[in-house]
């Protein structure tokens, strides 16, 4: 897997940056990112600060354990079903 290159506070950095008045393709080429890159951060962390990127992590976190334990339930369920629907 990937790894993130860039941390969310980092990331908050560079758009509190670019809302200062820089440009984008020099802050890009500066911290070594796409301008495609920095209009998704934007899109993702525009207007946050560190504790709600944070909060934003761990919603997400906990978001995807649950979706999981929701596919692992009705993976069991599905089973249950076709075992029980069998004749002996």
């Amino acid at each position: 897997m990937k790894r993130k290159r860039f941390t969310e506070e980092q990331i908050i950095c560079i758009l509190r940056e670019q809302e200062a008045g820089a440009k984008t393709a020099d802050l890009a080429r500066k911290h070594g990112v796409s301008e495609a890159t920095l209009y998704n951060w934007k899109a993702k962390f525009g207007g946050m600060d560190v504790s709600d990127a944070r909060r934003l992590k761990a919603l997400e976190d906990e978001n995807g354990k649950l979706k999981r334990l929701l596919a692992d339930a009705m993976l069991d369920n599905t089973a249950l079903k076709d075992l029980l629907s069998k004749k002996w």
